[in-house]
């Protein structure tokens, strides 16, 4: 037998179809129609072997808090490499990037 897990995701629209709120659940983790400004979703699609994404935020997500979740998402990205293909080479260099990326947009001072 199967079991399923199902996570949720609910944007609401403003008159312009502009997001003014994202709502998800994630009933196994214990996530019941939670707030969100941003997020970033990759599907693997095996037949073509492309990525299909939606990349979505309100407009009211503040451009510092944007930097620190898009570095916050490389660096998960940089452990997935690591988790996923064992490429500690790749995963290094991914972090590498991510502060040097944090760096840039002033989220994090020059070591």
């Amino acid at each position: 037998m199967n079991n399923t897990s199902d996570i949720t995701l609910s944007i609401i629209l403003d008159e312009n179809k502009v997001p003014d709120d994202i709502r998800w659940s994630a009933t196994d983790g214990g996530i019941y129609d939670q707030s969100a400004k941003a997020f970033i979703l990759s599907v693997w699609e095996p037949k073509e072997k492309q990525t299909m994404r939606i990349d979505l935020w309100t407009k009211d997500m503040p451009v510092t808090d944007m930097n620190i979740f898009i570095h916050q998402t490389l660096l998960s990205l940089a452990d997935t490499i690591h988790r996923a293909t064992d490429n500690h080479e790749m995963s290094e260099s991914l972090k590498d990037f991510s502060e040097y990326f944090a760096e840039k947009v002033e989220i994090k001072k020059k070591s």
